[in-house]
């Protein structure tokens, strides 16, 4: 079998079937590729969706288990998987038709341990063409993980990008289970372990902007936990610093990298600790433990990945420890007004 696509699912009833319709509508033979829906035990329909459709397609595979987040469920199906290689896709999220053959043929081409391509944004709209798929790609530049993060922003999500099954069961690298930003550790954890990789400039993937989405969760205890989950990513990723080789040609510009998302995830922080009920008091404790992991102050958050004057201005504020808590107070005040 080629291709083993995991689809975690809480309360996704509505979104389903476009996502598992994609899947289907890319000329795979059925017997090339399985589809794993891990049910995290939804409370609307979300399994009757995926029974439904698995009765009508022998390659779709269904895994109902007790809720325990998304790194879970993506474990579930990880471990059951049987592809040569591995996708995760999120259930509100799609494929452009007929893009995957292509992707899988670069993989086996190319002898590749992880391939990236495109996304595209989708609010309402159905996108179900590709741009350019058609037009073919002349050569790939292949490069180790390091320097690839060396020389390319990187995304977080897990959804783009295809990974050779052999390659990530060597790494013993799982997702963390029970906190949020578990894509943004793994795809780095991952990309630092690859030996050949390469991006496609290919449009693949369509990424769903729903404002009930998890990580726009506006509820204070699902938000305060994201902001303590981003603290953990950052002292996650003082770890993967460290297990940079010193000696690699373009480890200076990888460790410079990988700084600047350990900083972003604090940065991040800050922005929602202005939203959030978290006592002021609180922040001072937390700057000292990522002083500590020089994730902070914000010296290497701003450049070529994250700009601008609205990035500027807030760096500004949060790298003076004297106005933090006064602007804090002072936007909760103006914020809570305009609710």
């Amino acid at each position: 079998m080629q291709l083993s696509i995991i689809i975690p699912c809480y309360n996704m009833e509505r979104y389903l079937p476009e996502c598992l319709d994609s899947l289907l509508n890319q000329n795979l033979n059925p017997a090339d590729f399985e589809m794993i829906i891990v049910n995290d035990e939804s409370k609307d329909s979300t399994l009757i969706v995926a029974n439904n459709y698995a009765a009508k397609h022998s390659n779709i595979v269904i895994v109902d288990k007790k809720n325990a987040g998304v790194g879970a469920a993506r474990n579930s199906g990880y471990d059951i998987a049987r592809g040569k290689y591995i996708y995760f896709l999120d259930p509100d999220d799609y494929l452009a038709k007929n893009t995957i053959t292509s992707i899988l043929g670069l993989m086996e081409s190319n002898d590749l341990d992880i391939l990236t391509f495109n996304s595209m944004p989708v609010v309402k709209r159905h996108v179900p063409d590709s741009t350019n798929i058609e037009h073919g790609v002349k050569k790939l530049k292949i490069q180790d993980g390091i320097s690839y993060i060396a020389n390319t922003k990187h995304h977080n999500e897990i959804w783009w990008y295809l990974i050779k099954r052999d390659f990530i069961k060597r790494t013993g690298i799982r997702f963390i289970e029970g906190k949020w930003m578990e894509d943004a550790i793994l795809t780095s954890e991952l990309f630092l372990k690859a030996e050949r990789m390469a991006h496609v400039d290919y449009d693949v993937h369509r990424y769903r902007i729903l404002p009930t989405s998890a990580m726009r969760n506006k509820s204070p205890e699902h938000y305060n936990k994201v902001i303590f989950d981003n603290a953990n990513a950052a002292y996650v990723y003082e770890q993967l610093i460290n297990s940079v080789s010193k000696d690699h040609a373009e480890a200076i510009k990888c460790i410079t990298r990988l700084k600047t998302r350990q900083q972003s995830f604090v940065f991040f922080l800050m922005v929602r600790l202005m939203k959030s009920d978290i006592s002021v008091d609180r922040i001072p404790e937390m700057l000292e433990g990522f002083e500590k992991i020089d994730a902070y102050p914000l010296k290497k958050f701003l450049g070529e990945d994250y700009h601008g004057v609205g990035y500027s201005f807030l760096v500004f504020i949060f790298n003076r420890k004297s106005l933090i808590n006064p602007f804090i107070r002072f936007f909760r005040t103006f914020y809570n007004i305009g609710k």
